[in-house]
């Protein structure tokens, strides 16, 4: 079994068999989180790409749980100048942690970092513990190599974009839920501030219209699958 949080925007934690990770820990700032990066107790943080929404936090919570950070290895260099501990991956690449397996998929969009350094190439992971597999998006477009994930991987939760400008907007993000095969699909990345602003329950109704089972998650709910 795995434990599913959400924090807001495409922050969440995920827990089983007794570890915990968290991923795009942007807390300080967003004013959907439901938790401080203080109250943050994790064993790994995980991050997508470089933009200051998606870092966020990481620093902190890495520095106070003494854990490693997990991203490529443009990123992994970045963490690692600020004495963090980094473990470097990148596109198509999975590796065996304590806490369980991560692949790292591509995802369409930037990765400039805060201080306006190169971020790499920007991600989304595919992350196994507790006997079950998620797939989080990251920040993306719609692309067609989604839908070899299905075949490829069991996806028991997919975290897809919603919020449109700089992602997929909600009928792109149903038909990418439509074609990795999610078994449910989660709508993340939305309503944090006004160029996103989204209505989750038209995800909602549109994926279910396609045969997509899905559910808002609220901030700070828990969800086991």
């Amino acid at each position: 079994m795995l434990q599913i949080t959400y924090h807001g925007h495409s922050c969440f934690e995920l827990e089983a068999e007794g570890h915990r990770i968290i991923i795009d820990p942007f807390l300080s700032g967003n004013e959907n989180a439901d938790v401080k990066p203080s109250d943050v107790k994790v064993e790994a943080v995980l991050v997508t790409h470089g933009h200051g929404d998606h870092v966020g936090d990481a620093i902190e919570i890495a520095r106070s749980n003494d854990c490693v950070v997990v991203s490529n290895f443009e990123l992994s260099n970045w963490f690692s100048a600020k004495n963090l501990q980094s473990h470097p991956m990148h596109i198509g690449g999975s590796h065996d942690f304590d806490f369980g397996r991560v692949k790292v998929v591509p995802a369409l969009h930037g990765s400039a970092l805060p201080d306006g350094s190169y971020g790499g190439e920007p991600a989304g992971f595919f992350i196994t513990m507790g006997g079950r597999t998620v797939y989080h998006a990251g920040d993306t477009a719609l692309f067609s190599d989604m839908g070899l994930y299905g075949r490829l991987y069991p996806i028991d939760a997919a975290f897809l974009p919603i919020g449109d400008n700089f992602t997929m907007g909600v009928d792109d993000a149903v038909e990418a839920a439509v074609l990795c095969g999610a078994k449910l699909a989660i709508p993340m990345h939305y309503s944090t501030f006004p160029v996103i602003e989204t209505d989750p329950k038209e995800f909602l109704r549109k994926a279910e219209l396609r045969g997509v089972k899905s559910k808002v998650m609220g901030y700070g709910e828990k969800l086991n699958i």
